[in-house]
């Protein structure tokens, strides 16, 4: 096999892996929320915590806050279950440091938001 034929085979197998990730990651996604009787309405997103500047031990607020119980406490922090973030960015506006939560969405008209400041969102 020459090289080409090698990068080319080892190429396509990554790409396969990570779709087969995204569907996996689609598909997990999926059975959480169905029972929860949530719907979509972003195509793609992602939520993170600065846990440096979290004073989650204080509030609790996001966990709160949460429809989908994304967040919840665990080990003297905010733990993330990201297939159950929807993205509304309830966490972001209940959160009493700012820069501390964020969330990033695509619409499905590829428009990208992100959230982070209550009050310069």
């Amino acid at each position: 096999m020459s090289k080409k034929s090698e990068k080319s085979s080892s190429l396509d197998i990554f790409q396969l892996l990570e779709e087969t990730t995204e569907r996996e990651k689609k598909t997990k996604r999926q059975e959480l929320l169905t029972p929860l009787g949530i719907k979509e309405f972003f195509v793609d997103g992602s939520i993170s915590i600065d846990k440096r500047t979290c004073q989650g031990v204080e509030c609790k607020l996001c966990i709160k806050a949460c429809p989908t119980n994304a967040l919840f406490w665990r080990a003297g922090e905010v733990g993330i279950t990201p297939e159950l973030c929807v993205y509304c960015w309830a966490c972001v506006l209940s959160c009493i440091v700012d820069d501390c939560m964020r969330i990033v969405r695509e619409r499905s008209t590829g428009e990208v938001e992100s959230f982070s400041n209550p009050r310069t969102s």
